[in-house]
């Protein structure tokens, strides 16, 4: 079989650039998926935020309905208090408004503390509305990024592909079916450029046997990683 170097070369360009071009639309669709994922995890953080301070609110305003139930309750143990027909009415009663008075102490106290975390919850929670909205305006760059990107990368596909197709036409028959095993096995690595006496793929030494082969445009590949070889510019047949 004998194919030139020339040819190989071209193929060799293409595959590359199809391959980077490969590389760049999957990049976009990925781009996209981790700010969604990043936008979906700021959203969750800023809602459980939110549940956490209705929660304090809620738990606020019960303590603080328990604070004005026991006040209310005090209010009327000293009208009864100043209504007790005996000592040890009176002495009971009174015990029971400083329980009661010490219950609310502990009861406001706990309000207040309350009330202090909650303000706590403002700044933090416009924060994470702002992180919010900046995934989401990040998230809508790349999405209008990508999708311009995506429209230009297959124009470019569709070129390529319609001159690697014209370059494959001139390939020999008897040739194209282990062309299109290799390719399809290692994509654009199916072809290594000679470096000096070298594989450019792998480093593997390639024999002066095998340099006189290309030399000659006949197929060779590297008996190492399999890569089909073509010789550099400079030293294709009938170069200087």
């Amino acid at each position: 079989m004998s194919v030139t170097t020339t040819v190989l070369r071209e193929l060799h360009r293409i595959q590359r650039q199809l391959g980077d071009l490969s590389e760049r639309l999957d990049r976009g669709p990925k781009q996209i998926k981790a700010r969604e994922a990043n936008v979906a995890r700021l959203d969750v953080e800023l809602a459980q935020l939110k549940a956490d301070h209705k929660g304090a609110r809620v738990g606020a305003d019960q303590k603080q309905l328990l604070l004005k139930s026991g006040e209310n309750k005090i209010h009327e143990l000293k009208i009864k208090l100043n209504a007790a027909q005996s000592n040890r009415e009176y002495q009971a009663l009174k015990d029971q408004i400083a329980a009661d008075e010490m219950a609310n102490s502990v009861l406001a106290d706990e309000i207040l503390e309350m009330l202090e975390k909650i303000d706590t919850f403002v700044p933090t929670l416009a924060e994470a509305e702002q992180k919010l909205a900046k995934a989401k305006d990040e998230l809508a760059k790349t999405q209008l990024q990508v999708r311009d990107q995506q429209g230009l990368l297959h124009d470019d596909v569709q070129r390529l592909t319609a001159e690697l197709t014209q370059v494959e036409s001139q390939l020999p028959a008897d040739f194209r079916e282990a062309y299109q095993r290799i390719v399809k096995s290692k994509g654009p690595d199916a072809m290594a450029q000679v470096d000096g006496e070298s594989c450019g793929g792998c480093n593997h030494h390639i024999t002066s046997n095998l340099i006189s082969s290309l030399m000659m445009n006949r197929v060779v590949c590297c008996q190492s990683c399999g890569r089909m070889l073509y010789l550099p510019e400079d030293r294709t047949p009938g170069k200087t």
